[in-house]
């Protein structure tokens, strides 16, 4: 079966296949504890996509990943050294500028995968649809799917068990042993409206954690990162299936 990855495929294979679904990964480059690259949230959403793709397509969906865009936005954490950042306004001239190539293509749904807790692309697409009303533009972050409670016992956000777990079965050779890792410890806002979630501030990451990490890595391992990730495929896998199906001269609802 070919590759999902536009990357590892060539024109004579391209100009000749139906593409029904695009996905864009959309990562970012950042300290991730002492133990995890910096690379990190870009492993593992282009893992997540590609494999769900191909197993979208193994199902009779047409869905290719493009290359990964490697940057975030990481306003919070300009002070730690080589974390780069991607304003919001750069982020949108990159999304019209993939938007026009696909719209010029006749291709019409594009699903944005985002593997970056500082990356929020409503309004993005708000504003990038009023150009490209014509495309379907989705966004999903693989780390708000519900469920990850059941494969881990340790909270945490960044760098924590569910990062260190996947990152292990992903790509162990990247991960340093764990007793090398920081704690993961991390200071509350003072404000409580803004550690419940119904109000939100900008986390200064120096001021937030000594190490970068949110949340204890110590439990992790290969096993949780390899149940977590088929959870994650196959959740995944299903809405590319729906979404490579979905005919949208039909519209969108019900």
């Amino acid at each position: 079966m070919r590759s999902s990855y536009l990357a590892e495929n060539n024109w004579k294979t391209i100009k000749s296949q139906d593409v029904d679904l695009v996905i864009l990964p959309w990562g970012a480059t950042e300290a991730h504890n002492y133990h995890l690259p910096y690379g990190t949230d870009n492993y593992q959403v282009e893992a997540i996509s590609a494999a769900s793709a191909q197993k979208a397509n193994e199902q009779g969906a047409n869905v290719l990943v493009l290359p990964a865009i490697p940057f975030g936005v990481n306003t919070g954490q300009l002070d730690i050294k080589l974390t780069i950042n991607f304003h919001p306004s750069t982020q949108t001239k990159i999304l019209f500028d993939v938007a026009e190539s696909l719209s010029r293509q006749n291709i019409r749904k594009l699903l944005i995968m985002n593997g970056h807790g500082g990356n929020d692309f409503k309004q993005i697409i708000r504003e990038v649809n009023t150009r490209f009303p014509e495309l379907l533009i989705c966004t999903s972050s693989w780390f708000k799917l519900s469920g990850r409670e059941r494969f881990f016992d340790a909270p945490g956000d960044h760098a924590d068990e569910s990062e260190t777990s996947l990152m292990l079965y992903l790509c162990p050779d990247l991960v340093l042993p764990l007793r090398k890792a920081g704690s993961g410890e991390s200071k509350q806002f003072k404000v409580q409206a803004l550690n419940e979630g119904w109000a939100w501030a900008e986390r200064k990451w120096t001021e937030v954690s000594q190490d970068t990490g949110i949340g204890s890595p110590y439990l992790a391992s290969a096993e949780k990162g390899q149940a977590f990730f088929d959870y994650l495929v196959e959740e995944y896998s299903q809405f590319m299936l729906q979404l490579s199906a979905l005919d949208l001269e039909e519209g969108l609802f019900e």
